[in-house]
Parts: C-alpha cells; sequence; structure tokens
C-alpha cells in the first residue's frame, strides 16, 4: 500500500514559537519521514500578523505551505508579499478584492523518492464567533468543483484543510461535511491542542484544533498576567507574547498517513 505522511503545525506564536519551530521542525521531519508539511504562521509577527523576513524562516525550517487566518491582515506591508508568493495562504472564504490566495495545488516527491504528489491545501476561517465572512462550506464545494484533473497527477491530489475558526462545533461540521472529500481536517486559532483526532466515517482525518507552537508556561501564547488583567478588569490592555520560563516552548500538530490511491486517510497522532 502506498502512503504519504503529511504533518500539520499549529499556530507558531512570536519569536519563541519561530524558534522552538525552526530547532524542532526539522529532526521531526526526519524522524516521521513527513512527505508534506503545512504550518500556521499567522501569529509569528509578536503575535500579530507575519512579516516576509518571518515567513522565509517558517519555510526554511522546513514548511511546505504556511497557512493563516484572520489576524493574517495585521501587517499591511505583509499584502503585496500574499500576492506574490504561493506558499502563503489566507483563508479563502474572504470577499473577492482580498490580496493573496486562499488554496494552492503543490506537486511533490515523497520523502522517499518517487513519483510526484499532488496536494492542495485550502485554508478556512470561520463565521461563528468570528467575523461572518462567505460560507466556508460553500466556499470549499467552489474550489474543488473547479479543479481540473491533470495527466500527471498520478491518481487523487491529497486535501489538506487548515480550518482557522473558534467554534469546536463549527469545525466538527465541516469535518463530517467534507468526510471523503478531504484527506485531512485540522483545526487552529484556538491555540489549545484537542484530544479528538480520529478518522471520520468516509476517510478523512480530522482533530479540531492542532494547538500551539510558543512557550508552555502562557495563556494561548501570550504573558499570564496580561490576559489575567484583561479578564479580571475587562480592560483591552495590548497583548504581548510569553517569555520562555523553566516549562520552556514545546511544537504542537498532528502527523497523518494518507494512501495516496485513494487519498483516504489511514492514521492521525498528535504530536507535542
Amino acid at each position: 500500500m502506498e502512503k504519504a505522511r503529511v504533518m500539520m503545525v499549529g499556530d507558531v506564536m512570536g519569536d519563541p514559537g519561530l524558534e522552538a519551530l525552526e530547532q524542532m521542525l526539522p529532526p521531526l521531519i526526519r524522524e516521521n519521514a513527513a512527505d508534506f508539511v503545512v504550518v500556521n504562521g499567522e501569529n509569528v509577527a509578536a503575535g500579530f500578523g507575519m512579516t516576509e523576513a518571518l515567513l522565509q524562516r517558517i519555510l526554511a525550517a522546513g514548511a511546505d505551505v504556511v497557512t493563516g487566518g484572520n489576524h493574517i491582515w495585521e501587517k499591511r506591508e505583509f499584502w503585496p508579499v500574499m500576492d506574490t508568493e504561493n506558499r502563503v495562504l489566507r483563508p479563502a472564504n474572504y470577499p473577492g478584492g482580498c490580496s493573496g490566495r486562499g488554496h494552492v495545488k503543490i506537486k511533490k516527491a515523497p520523502a522517499d523518492g518517487g513519483p510526484a504528489l499532488s496536494w492542495i491545501i485550502i485554508n478556512l476561517q470561520g463565521r461563528e464567533l468570528m467575523t461572518p465572512i462567505d460560507c466556508p462550506f460553500k466556499t470549499f464545494d467552489s474550489i474543488i468543483n473547479n479543479q481540473k484533473p491533470e495527466p500527471s497527477d498520478g491518481g487523487p491530489p491529497l486535501v489538506l484543510v487548515d480550518f482557522h475558526a473558534e467554534s469546536s462545533r463549527e469545525k466538527e461540521a465541516l469535518g463530517y461535511y467534507l468526510d471523503g472529500r478531504a484527506s485531512l481536517v485540522a483545526g487552529t486559532h484556538t491555540h489549545v491542542q484537542t484530544a479528538d483526532e480520529r478518522i471520520l466515517p468516509r476517510g478523512t482525518a480530522y482533530i479540531t484544533d492542532l494547538g500551539m507552537t510558543g512557550v508552555t508556561d502562557s495563556i494561548i501564547g501570550m504573558d499570564p498576567k496580561i490576559c489575567l488583567d484583561r479578564a479580571r478588569n475587562q480592560v483591552l490592555y495590548r497583548m504581548e507574547c510569553a517569555k520562555p520560563g523553566p516549562l520552556g516552548s514545546a511544537i504542537r500538530g498532528i502527523l497523518a498517513e494518507i494512501e495516496t490511491k485513494t487519498g483516504k486517510a489511514l492514521s492521525i497522532k498528535r504530536i507535542t
């Protein structure tokens, strides 16, 4: 049975998260013989947004594609980069006219050699408890329905989805909606790794949230004192990324195996 191994890594939080990614991701890729790697980088610039220099560091660490979310728009100078660099995505269901792209198709040979595999990576954003942008369900349908098979594909494209959403219910709903049509649906945005990784009935690997890559002794990667003050006082103090403490930093995500001939997931496990 021919299979591919894909790794998806949760939101990289500021410099501590990026340093952890640069230190830990290359050996993880080697040890797990990962064929394709997706990293969410929307919080890499001190917790809010991305810059071109930071994007290049994520790619150099081993990411094949870097996904985004609602914070991808924080650095206006980054918008032109999203128009020219096809390895960085923003959620596809933002209305037309926005910078960047929400999906990309990439051909890449497996880690152990052999014919190149076709990968389609789609970035979507939820609407429950978030900005009510275009429908992520219909957006996925539109993207997939407009894909044209190519003779060099060598089989069905392996479809990976980063669903950047607040609501666990909405994430699970999209997972079931895409079951059998996507190889993997992974949630991001809430920064807390969930323990519900599983293979859905029609063969899609799913997890509600990948977690975050950053300081362990933190509140979603941010300074605990500032987060506590915001919660207790209901004042919007400026958020700052936590500084590494005795527990250090961690990288979190998943590793999944996908059958290349069918696009069905064979396994999924958490990485911490």
